[in-house]
């Protein structure tokens, strides 16, 4: 498994919000619904992005933007536009002063805004929990970035502007997956930027000593891995291999492996109905006991809890 596989393998969204929005200027929609992934891909018109902190975007057609969560942010056709309407969690859409939109906008089968054939169209997708998006990939992002016509180029605009409005037995299947797909192109693509800033960890796989040792990590956690075994497969004293492993990723080679663990356990525990034997012995743990002990000191939840908040 490379590291950017490895990065992007959580990712699955399940009943994800998506949106056709339509819009003609003046327009503001404010955006506080503390999503943990929004992707807004712009077709027609001009948009921008403008967040509380930080840098606003400007997007044009075939632009990409990704919004991190928790952090609000204003969608507008200009940064000095007043938000006309609030979008809270759940779906909930407010007038700014507190009224309820909810079905005032609606166009249609997902389509939302002034008029079906606005001046300006947005592609909008929304991972509604946390859960659906490994740590490690939210942890990798800013709060906002985005991706222009002239280092992307979307293929799958097409599908989705035929799709997204489409009403037929299993969409929401449909659109999930794709959702899932234009995320994982799109980072991909920002990843391979000098500006994407990736996390040490993912930077550090080209470097020939802590490289191959990522790889062995990350392909077979399971095995029982001691820092001399690791060091052998990098050709290097132990010594060497801790103090060159901490410097370019951050942590100790073994510290790292348990966080890779509990990582893939956390992910299992929300994607199967393996036992949490099953799934210690899947990760590297001796025992259900030990995995749960390790788990809740680092998500401070027993693995009980985070199955049940994930399945809810």
């Amino acid at each position: 498994m490379d590291a950017l596989t490895g990065l992007l393998e959580g990712l699955r969204a399940r009943g994800a919000f998506m949106i056709r929005a339509c819009f003609d200027p003046p327009w503001a929609i404010r955006v506080e619904d503390r999503a943990p992934l929004t992707v807004m891909l712009l077709v027609r018109g001009e948009a921008w992005i403008v967040p509380d902190g930080g840098e606003r975007l400007r997007l044009r057609p075939g632009d990409l933007a990704i919004a991190r969560g928790p952090a609000p942010y204003t969608c507008a056709d200009d940064p000095d536009t007043a938000p006309q309407a609030l979008i809270l969690p759940g779906g909930e859409c407010h007038y700014p002063d507190g009224r309820p939109l909810n079905g005032v906008m609606d166009l249609g089968v997902r389509t939302w805004g002034d008029r079906p054939d606005g001046e300006a169209v947005m592609l909008i997708g929304t991972y509604q929990m946390r859960g659906e998006i490994g740590g490690r990939l939210l942890d990798a992002l800013p709060p906002l970035l985005s991706l222009t016509t002239d280092v992307w180029d979307c293929p799958l605009t097409p599908f989705l502007m035929a799709e997204i409005v489409r009403d037929a037995p299993g969409q929401e299947v449909v659109l999930d997956r794709l959702l899932d797909l234009l995320v994982i192109a799109a980072l991909r693509a920002w990843f391979a930027r000098p500006e994407a800033a990736p996390p040490a960890w993912y930077r550090a796989r080209a470097d020939p000593v802590v490289g191959p040792v990522l790889r062995v990590l990350q392909d077979d956690p399971a095995h029982p891995w001691t820092v001399a075994a690791l060091a052998a497969k990098a050709g290097v004293s132990r010594a060497a291999l801790a103090r060159r492993f901490t410097e370019l990723v951050g942590e100790p080679p073994m510290t790292y492996l348990t966080g890779w663990r509990l990582a893939l356990a956390a992910d299992r525990l929300r994607d199967t109905d393996d036992t949490l034997g099953a799934i210690a012995r899947q990760v590297g743990y001796g025992s259900a006991f030990a995995l749960s002990t390790a788990f809740k000191r680092a998500y401070e939840v027993s693995p009980q809890e985070w199955r049940t908040r994930a399945a809810a």
